[in-house]
């Protein structure tokens, strides 16, 4: 099934929590498409957390959590389409663009947070570039790659860990550094791969 061929590869997915989060979801009426847009809830508040943790450095904890919370979204969502039944026309939309907004609010945001602004922009665009390499391969028919190093879950998992330090280190510009540095190898190193698999094609 194409669904679920071109899914990102999650082992939390197949935990016990993570399916009686899905179990709990099933019961209330919320449709994938309303929980990824309230992924972009959670993104926008963990941006803010970020945008004002100058003055308050605890507040780079919040904007971790709240990173976290974004991720949880983003997993149920795809959880309560296939594994639930409740995909829809439209859920390819929703489960792509709301995890480009949630990038940027949060990268920019860290960015501004630690005082270097143009690396937070850059991180934010190249991520954005990862995944149009991605979808572009899907959309001439090659299975979607997404391989690292710096794909969504490497992302997330460096600003998280970056956030939680910045409370005491100002860890964040190297960390948005490696960022922009591990997602254009990303884009690079799948852009190579589709460029082999439609010359193998070709033959």
């Amino acid at each position: 099934m194409d669904e679920i061929a071109n899914r990102r590869p999650l082992k939390s997915r197949g935990t016990a929590w993570a399916r009686a989060f899905a179990r709990l979801l099933l019961r209330t009426p919320l449709t994938p498409n309303a929980v990824s847009v309230i992924g972009i809830g959670f993104a926008a508040l963990g941006a803010v957390c970020f945008a004002l943790a100058p003055g308050q450095p605890l507040l780079w904890i919040g904007g971790a959590f709240f990173i976290q919370l974004r991720l949880l979204a983003n997993m149920l969502d795809g959880m309560l389409a296939v594994e639930g039944g409740r995909g829809s026309a439209t859920g390819v939309l929703f489960n792509e663009f709301p995890d480009r907004i949630e990038d940027m609010l949060l990268l920019v945001a860290a960015g501004y947070g630690a005082g270097v602004p143009v690396l937070g922009w850059a991180a934010a665009l190249l991520a954005m570039g990862t995944a149009y390499v991605r979808a572009l391969g899907g959309s001439l028919g090659l299975a979607q790659d997404f391989r690292g190093p710096m794909a969504k879950q490497h992302r997330m998992a460096l600003l998280t860990l970056a956030a939680l330090a910045a409370v005491v280190l100002p860890v964040m510009p190297w960390a948005l550094g490696a960022m922009v540095l591990g997602a254009a190898l990303t884009a690079a190193r799948r852009l190579l791969r589709q460029a082999r698999a439609l010359k193998e094609f070709a033959r």
